[in-house]
Order: C-alpha cells, then structure tokens, then sequence
C-alpha cells in the first residue's frame, strides 16, 4: 500500500492513502512511501528516497508529472512563505493543521505517483538495510533538543566570532538535523538551519551539555590510516597508529606530530614521493582492487564517480564514514531501552550522552565500536560535562 506521512514529527499523526487523509493510529497495510518519519520507526517499509540515494522529488519526477507537480509544488512555497512572515514555527505545530487538505490531498496523490515511478524505474540498494538502519537514528536526532547552556561561551564574548556565533543561535534549531545523502563519499551533512553540529568551532563547543550527567566521545585512532590498512588486508597496530609508525617506519627520526603531518601529506597526494611512506603503505594496490572505469565501488559496495586521481580519497573517506556510522548503529542497538544514548557523530567519533548509573556498561560499548567490519580498531575515549572540554578517559 502507497501512502505518504502528512508530518514527520511523531506527535502529529497523520497519513494519506488511497486518496484519503487518515489521522488515526497508522494502519498495518502501509508498504511503500517516500521517506521515513519517527511515526514508521520499526516498520517494514520501502522507502523510494533510499532507492534513489537521496536525490529529492524534483529530481527524480517523472516527465508526465512535472507541470502538476509544479505547480503544487508553487502553492507549498507560498504556504512556508506566509508561515515565516507570520512567525508560526513547523516545529511546534503540525503541517496538515495549517494547510487545507483539498491541498494535502493533491500534494500527495503527485508524490505518491513520483514514489511508484521510483519504485518502478530504480533498483534497490544493495545497502538499503544499513540506511533504513541510519535514517532511524538520525530521525531520533532529529526531534530530540540539545541542551544549550550560552553562558558558556562567556569568556570568549571578547571576540567578535564567539558574539557572531551567539547571534546565530538564536537563528538555528538547537538540534542535530543530518543529511545522509548530503555527499558523494556517504559523510554525513546538517540541513540548513540545524545545529551547526560538524562545523562548529572547537571552543565554542562548550554551549552543547549532556541532558543525563557527562558526554562521551568514542573517536577511532587515526580512522583513515587504519581503513587503507584493512583494505590492504593487513593486521591493525595495537597502539597508536602515529608512534606505530615513527618506530615502524620513520626510523625514529620524527616527533609524533611531524610523522602525523607527512603520512596524511603524502597519503592524499598522488604525486607525492615518500619512500619511507610508500615502502609501508601501498596505495596503489587500494585503487587497483576498488576503482575500475571512472568508478569507485567501496568495501560496501558504494558506487562514487571519479577520475583516477580522487579514486584513493573517495575510496578512503567513503569506506571509513561509513564504517563509523555503522558501528554508532551497533552502539545504539545496545544502548536501546537505556537512559544513556547516542547524541550525535561528529565526522570519525561519536558523542553519547551518558548517565553515572550506567557507566558499567562503558567497557562493552567500547569494545561494541572498536570490532568493526574492517578488523579491531583503536578507541579513543574521552569524557567530559560538556561538548567542549573532553578528557581522556582511562577505563
């Protein structure tokens, strides 16, 4: 059954199916929609956003349909306009109370003509489980509030920055909106108006407090390093993979920072030419296995366009954002029915906002994340009473 959410907030229920809008508890016969919504979380449902990895209605309609859903799509601009000129907030009401239905079944009946077209004209991902899996978290994200605290950003009111930063808060939706198709290489992006969650200064990330009583950040040891070394099939050093290779293939003749620097500088640089680098890190043989005519197929079978020379990035970036967001799955079905949970991954780690009473169980969540698909990776745990001042943490 092809239906459509009328408000993806899980408190406004509300669907249109068979040319009717229902506003009761949400039917069993319910297959195939566009995207998800918290109301479907659970749910068998097909989902035509996955299929067409992330591309969006207008992109994807079909020839037939483009004058209709133009012209729908026309009547929608002019409703969002007349709510931003009356200061009425989509997060605090839901969208079918404040448009005519004549309208909401119109909207609907094109989207869902646009979601069968998908349906029957695009193949299912062979990924498609791990972004049903992905969307349901980061739709969790997307209504659960950040406890902001803008008092502490007091001592850097001095700089124009911190004040600049301040105003724009008040502007930003003090949430975690993510995009899971917002890049080629699968890295996550924010929406506009979200929390600027991955972007945000470093100093300034002491606004963000947990709402239980610490955060920790789960953040892999040199996450990129270790990916090329799996890809190569080779065994994980069991240290830190920067002083691994100061003795391992520096020679001892470099600081940690410096043997940090030079392996990331000839890592990413095709034309750079480092044989101490080279000698111990095959890059070669990486786009040899996952590139082949203008296209990248990752570890998890992701197909990226690309030229020979940004294979071995998007090979790289690709497999190990997506290994990070599958081990924060893992992380997150364990913490399910727990008072600590995920807040939100930020770029190679992962910040859970965690209660006292459950630190016990750190050591498994710890080992939970670190067991990856690519072999046993080095965690960084750090912890701290807020977003910007985290400390090592020793288990």
């Amino acid at each position: 059954m092809f239906f459509q959410i009328l408000d993806d907030k899980s408190e406004c229920v509300g669907i249109y199916k068979e040319g009717n809008l229902v506003f009761t508890d949400l039917p069993e016969d319910l297959t195939h929609t566009w995207s998800y919504s918290g109301l479907l979380k659970g749910k068998n449902i097909e989902y035509a956003k996955i299929y067409c990895q992330g591309e969006t209605l207008d992109e994807v309609c079909p020839d037939h349909l483009q004058p209709r859903w133009e012209k729908i799509c026309s009547k929608l601009r002019a409703f969002m306009k007349s709510f931003n000129l009356a200061s009425v907030s989509l997060e605090e009401n839901c969208f079918f109370d404040l448009v005519p239905h004549r309208f909401l079944l119109e909207y609907c009946y094109v989207k869902n003509e646009i979601c069968k077209y998908v349906f029957a004209t695009y193949s299912k991902p062979v990924n498609y489980d791990f972004y049903v899996s992905l969307i349901e978290i980061l739709g969790d994200m997307r209504y659960k509030k950040l406890n902001i605290n803008a008092k502490n950003l007091f001592p850097f009111m001095h700089e124009p920055r911190a004040r600049q930063f301040l105003q724009n808060l008040h502007k930003t939706i003090p949430s975690c909106k993510f995009n899971a198709f917002g890049t080629k290489t699968g890295r996550l992006t924010t929406e506009p108006r979200s929390f600027p969650i991955l972007t945000i200064d470093k100093k300034y990330r002491c606004v963000i407090e947990p709402t239980n009583d610490f955060f920790i950040e789960l953040d892999f040891n040199a996450a990129e390093l270790r990916t090329l070394i799996a890809l190569q099939g080779k065994a994980q050093p069991r240290e830190d993979i920067h002083e691994w290779n100061i003795k391992n293939v520096y020679r001892g003749l470099v600081t940690r920072e410096e043997a940090k620097k030079r392996i990331f500088a000839w890592l990413y640089n095709p034309d750079s030419k480092d044989y101490l680098s080279s000698r111990a890190y095959d890059r070669g043989s990486a786009v040899q296995k996952y590139f082949t005519q203008g296209q990248v197929k990752t570890f998890w079978d992701k197909t990226i366009p690309s030229e020979e020379r940004t294979a071995l990035n998007y090979i790289i970036q690709s497999t190990c954002a997506e290994n990070v967001l599958r081990q924060m799955i893992k992380v997150n079905d364990y913490l399910e029915n727990k008072e600590s949970f995920v807040a939100f991954p930020v770029h190679d780690s992962i910040i859970l906002d965690f209660k006292f009473e459950e630190r016990y169980l750190l050591p498994e969540i710890i080992k939970i994340f670190g067991d990856t698909a690519l072999g046993k990776f080095m965690v960084n745990p750090r912890a701290g009473k807020d977003f910007g001042n985290l400390k090592k943490l020793k288990l």
